[in-house]
């Protein structure tokens, strides 16, 4: 996600600095990313030398101090402490009217800053996978987000062509809420045998969706899923309809994660 997102704004026209503490993982983001030009290349909507252009724009980094600018969006692991302990760190190194940005897909931005003194400078910015060519973008105002800030990014957002809803803060914001069953229902009827993984997709995509939910949660990170799956049902009140599947929670533990370690549902 985190590349995707690099190679959205070096394409806008951004000069980009993409952070990791693992410089194999940069490794992998900078092949990612140089493939995704050379395809827009061979498609004929940019040229050699608007690719060779937009790579000069994009620096790779293994060093927190090199993380200065007028606008972060985090994209790490999705857990309230190591994003907390990063924003508290990018908030000592970046000036004053540094803009930060949260690529939560189920975490209280309000919770996330609580007492801290970046929250009206924080927001979200959830991209969906691949953030490069997915249109919508969720602006989530946590109660602190200075409306300025949500102004802001809705305006970069759609300088990267896309299409920002704003919403509060709340579990899940707006389509993870609502995919919640998409997810969990497909699993239980599997579960059930009610039918198979194969079955399940291809009626969903059938029926018109783009992808089935298998070959979405493959697509978006099993682990990712059943994270956002086990936040959105704690913060509701553990409701039964949300509960998470155990099928997921044993591909996480088997680390069979989907299209990022080349097995989930389906074998890659």
């Amino acid at each position: 996600m985190g590349s995707g997102i690099a190679q959205l704004a070096v394409q806008g026209g951004f000069d980009v600095t993409l952070f990791d503490i693992n410089n194999e993982v940069l490794s992998k983001s900078e092949v990612f990313i140089k493939e995704g030009l050379q395809k827009l290349v061979e498609k004929g909507k940019i040229s050699s030398e608007e690719k060779t252009n937009i790579v000069q724009h994009l620096t790779f980094t293994s060093h927190i101090e090199n993380c200065v600018a007028d606008v972060i969006i985090e994209a790490v692991a999705e857990n309230m402490i190591i994003k907390q302990k990063l924003f508290d760190e990018l908030f000592r190194l970046n000036k004053d009217n540094t803009i930060f940005a949260t690529n939560t897909s189920s975490i209280s931005v309000t919770t996330l800053c609580q007492d801290k003194k970046y929250a009206p400078r924080l927001a979200g910015m959830h991209f969906f996978n691949p953030a490069t060519l997915m249109k919508l973008v969720e602006i989530i105002r946590g109660e602190k987000t200075s409306e300025i800030i949500i102004e802001t990014l809705a305006g970069l957002a759609k300088q990267l062509g896309k299409t920002p809803v704003i919403c509060n803060d709340a579990p899940g914001f707006i389509v993870n809420r609502i995919a919640r069953p998409y997810y969990l229902e497909a699993m239980q009827l599997l579960q059930n045998g009610m039918a198979d993984i194969t079955t399940i997709d291809h009626v969903m995509e059938a029926t018109g969706f783009k992808m089935g939910p298998f070959k979405l949660m493959d697509l978006i990170g099993i682990d990712v899923n059943y994270s956002v799956s086990n936040i959105v049902w704690e913060a509701l009140g553990k409701p039964e309809r949300l509960a998470p599947s155990i099928i997921q929670k044993n591909k996480v533990e088997a680390k069979e994660l989907g299209r990022k370690t080349g097995k989930g549902f389906y074998k890659y």
